[in-house]
């Protein structure tokens, strides 16, 4: 049986095993970073990071701009 592959939403790495990975469920004016557990990565809308440096850059780029911009979760664009 295969489990959920999560992909990390800065550099699209895959995995159904992300042991040491960060959840993050934001809007507006609230940010809440989560060590990794499958109740808190599998809520509706939560964004997953493959390491401590990822979710980071999210939250530099949350700072600088509004939760659920698309550029968030797009280095590239």
């Amino acid at each position: 049986m295969i489990g959920t592959i999560y992909k990390c939403e800065i550099c699209q790495t895959e995995s159904s095993a992300p042991n040491r990975w960060y959840v993050i469920h934001c809007s507006d004016a609230r940010l809440q970073v989560c060590k990794w557990a499958s109740e808190e990565a599998d809520r509706p809308h939560a964004l997953h990071f493959c390491g401590e440096a990822h979710a980071q850059v999210y939250i530099s780029r949350w700072f600088e701009s509004f939760c659920g911009s698309p550029d968030l979760r797009n280095p590239h664009a």
